[in-house]
């Protein structure tokens, strides 16, 4: 069983591993690009980390999946949050850990905002069956919504009712 929680300042050599992994792997998945986040000094993960809520999934002591949680800020936006930097590592995948921190995430907006927005690559068969498996829905597509060299790729948007 995996051990899922909030990742701290501690976490911070870890997480950027993790997530250098899956930003170099899979660079049409994310909204980030591998060479914006390789740059980022460790203070700035650490106070990333502390301020922001990412959660892990931890596999024998090792971080092996990761995903975020961002509520909106603005007064008419405040009902609603984002799952965002969804990873489960290369050596993890099939093991229930990507959806392990993809509930955590649910749970915590749950109770925090009244619904809860994803967006995933359209070609991101694994990620897109997950969501729908969790309950979210598809409410639009976007086509040639990232733009990884020359080429371009569509992206689906996700909300999920929460109450």
């Amino acid at each position: 069983m995996p051990t899922v929680r909030k990742l701290t300042a501690n976490d911070a050599n870890a997480f950027q591993a993790l997530r250098l992994e899956g930003l170099a792997g899979h660079p049409c998945e994310f909204g980030t690009a591998y060479e914006e986040e390789a740059r980022l000094p460790t203070p700035e993960i650490e106070r990333r980390l502390k301020e922001g809520q990412i959660y892990g999934a931890f596999l024998d002591g090792e971080l092996a999946a990761i995903a975020g949680f961002r509520r909106y800020d603005r007064i008419k936006k405040r009902h609603k949050g984002e799952l965002f930097g969804v990873y489960a590592g290369q050596g993890s995948r099939g093991l229930g850990l990507g959806e392990a921190v993809v509930r955590q995430v649910i749970t915590v907006a749950r109770g925090e905002v009244e619904q809860l927005l994803a967006t995933v690559a359209s070609l991101n068969l694994p990620a897109k069956a997950l969501y729908a498996k969790l309950g979210f829905e598809v409410f639009g597509r976007e086509p040639r919504g990232q733009k990884v060299g020359d080429r371009y790729y569509d992206q689906e948007h996700l909300v999920l009712l929460l109450r």
